[in-house]
């Protein structure tokens, strides 16, 4: 009955561990949910002001599909301001939400049958993005001992004849890595050798720490502008995730393929949400800052806790507000019932024992870890590596 297309995709993990944990606090069980990437804090009182208004002046029409022209200049301005990139607003589509503008890129870049380079971990929707246009995923190994980040070798070797384009998400979900502008030049060689397309996806740029300088992968040379999509919004810097609003930037004929796909599926984003994020990418960014430093006193608290628990261990992240932990020690331990041999045992076991989310690496494409995130608040960080000891201490 169901189109062929939709058994190649899955559903979202990370949305499912969430739902379970949901499902357990209907049922009245505290859970300590640290499974979904969504800043607990609140959005800046400015930017929810500037919805507010737009709503009272019934700004709630329809607007241009590719997106307000104000908000279009705004994010050029942006674009030029933080990353050093040139871009016209007709180079510009608003979108609801970063994830559609991906999935628009995917759509108007991959023919059925094209490889699309994903370094593993992933985050969760690459693949079944690329599925559903009919690509070829082609997975490369980021390994913890590398930092989680691919290799000029390990990219080398899985380029071929077939090869369209690469996915870079940078700062990492899941991992937290960043690559140095020094690491993405060398990326960049290869790309500009092998004429190959990149999707930059830049949401986490705002959230890097110990002083590391984000570099976009566009910004790197001129020539690379016109074979790279650069994709951002507003939801993780400014705590806007359910506003909705993401925007991509790129050549025009890509942001053009992405508006035709775009007019016929939402249309315009949210013309309330446009407003709201006018004002984010206008006003002053002290709030993003203010977010930014105490996210990087919860990584450390976080790295602390869970490196002092015996079985686990993980690498110090230096962006976006994820901890991958190595769980492989407890493989083959139990407790009661739980028998731990995979990623899911062990996230199924906090889960119904310690009453913990968080989402197994299998989800991303790499067993053996977990993805724990620290953006929620301090009291609830410590009470989560507190059940997460207990547990593993149960464990034999």
């Amino acid at each position: 009955m169901l189109a062929g297309r939709i058994s190649k995709i899955e559903t979202s993990q990370t949305m499912q561990v969430a739902a379970k944990a949901k499902e357990l606090q209907a049922k009245g069980f505290n859970v300590v949910d640290l499974s979904v990437g969504e800043p607990d804090f609140p959005t800046p009182e400015n930017v929810k002001n500037a919805g507010i208004k737009a709503i009272e002046n019934n700004f709630t029409k329809y607007t241009v599909n590719v997106g307000l022209p104000e908000l279009r200049q705004a994010i050029a301005n942006k674009l030029k301001r933080d990353n050093r990139l040139d871009y016209s607003p007709s180079q510009i589509i608003v979108s609801n939400g970063a994830k559609q503008s991906l999935f628009n890129a995917v759509f108007s870049l991959v023919n059925p049958g094209d490889e699309v380079i994903i370094p593993a971990p992933y985050w969760v929707s690459y693949p079944n993005m690329v599925a559903l246009a009919g690509g070829k995923n082609v997975f490369v190994p980021a390994k913890e001992s590398d930092g989680f980040k691919i290799t000029i070798d390990s990219l080398k070797n899985n380029i071929s004849a077939k090869t369209k384009l690469l996915i870079l998400c940078n700062p990492s979900n899941p991992t937290g890595a960043v690559y140095s502008k020094d690491e993405l030049a060398q990326i960049a060689d290869i790309i500009e050798e092998n004429n190959i397309f990149v999707i930059a996806d830049d949401i986490y740029e705002k959230l890097v720490y110990d002083g590391f300088e984000f570099a976009s992968f566009a910004s790197l040379k001129e020539s690379l502008k016109e074979r790279t999509i650069v994709v951002n919004g507003v939801s993780k810097a400014f705590s806007m995730t359910g506003w909705r609003l993401g925007y991509a930037a790129g050549p025009k004929e890509v942001i053009s393929a992405m508006a035709k796909i775009q007019s016929h599926s939402t249309s315009n984003a949210s013309s309330i949400s446009q407003k709201a994020a006018l004002e984010a990418l206008s006003s002053t960014q002290e709030e993003v800052e203010r977010m930014r430093k105490e996210f990087q006193n919860r990584r450390n608290l976080i790295f602390e806790g869970i490196n002092n628990i015996e079985g686990l261990s993980a690498g110090m992240p230096q962006g976006a507000f994820y901890l991958f932990a190595n769980v492989q020690k407890l493989f083959g331990k139990q407790s009661g019932n739980f028998q731990i041999n995979s990623s899911l045992d062990f996230s199924l076991y906090l889960l119904e024992e310690a009453k913990v989310a968080i989402v197994p690496g299998i989800a991303f494409g790499m067993e053996g870890y977990i993805r724990i995130s620290y953006a929620a608040s301090t009291e609830t960080l410590k009470e989560g590596i507190e059940r997460i000891k207990k547990a593993v201490e149960r464990l034999r």
